[in-house]
């Protein structure tokens, strides 16, 4: 392809596949080992491209971090709000989460397991992206607790238990190439949703010890 018609191309578009390939090898290589002369031959684009566009390698680093971590909020989010109840959105909202790590296996290396690795301006965009997922999450548990009687800092606690079972999970997922994306959701919502169902009725657990004391 000419340079040419490569300058033809909408600024939006050329960043995206500049992104694309960027992640593929910072996925591949890990951030230091990366090099941008790959990542502009695998976009096919001159290196300077690379740097007019993010400005360098970790300009580049920040816009793939947070691409992937607004397309998995927007994913959750899309697909809790399509649904009915709190039990079919937290069923919605974790099949999304989970089919995005299992199809987008290099955006979520980079996002959730290479960046945090880093400090400065990277490590503020991955807490800003981490923030996003959590404020996600814990507005659909509120809003699944709604008219319950449980304490206003219940959704947020849950909603933390919540995001760190699954990103655990995208470990053992790794592990486990034979499990979709579909039977780790439904084996997660069997350990979760009983119990949160529950307290939703206002049942809650006590020690025995409390449970004894209460006599």
């Amino acid at each position: 392809m000419s340079d040419k018609v490569r300058r033809r191309l909408p600024r939006e578009v050329r960043e995206q596949q500049i992104i694309d390939a960027g992640i593929q090898v910072f996925s591949k290589r890990g951030y230091h080992a990366a090099v941008v002369d790959e990542i502009a031959d695998l976009a096919g684009i001159s290196k300077p491209m690379v740097y007019l566009y993010f400005g360098s390698k970790e300009g580049l680093f920040i816009a793939c971090i947070r691409r992937e971590g607004e397309r998995i909020t927007a994913d959750f989010q899309h697909a809790a709000g399509a649904a009915p109840d709190a039990e079919s959105q937290l069923w919605a909202g974790l099949s999304a989460f989970f089919a995005f790590v299992a199809g987008h296996r290099d955006g979520w290396v980079v996002l959730y397991r290479q960046a945090p690795e880093m400090g400065g301006d990277v490590a503020a965009e991955v807490n800003r992206q981490r923030a996003s997922v959590m404020t996600a999450v814990a507005a659909l548990v509120a809003h699944g607790m709604n008219g319950s009687q449980l304490p206003p800092g219940e959704a947020e606690f849950v909603a933390h238990a919540l995001v760190g079972a699954a990103d655990s999970l995208t470990d053992w997922m790794e592990r486990h190439p034979g499990e979709s994306a579909e039977r780790v959701t439904v084996r997660l919502m069997n350990m979760v949703w009983v119990g949160m169902r529950n307290v939703l009725d206002g049942e809650a657990w006590a020690p025995p010890s409390a449970a004894r004391e209460a006599e």
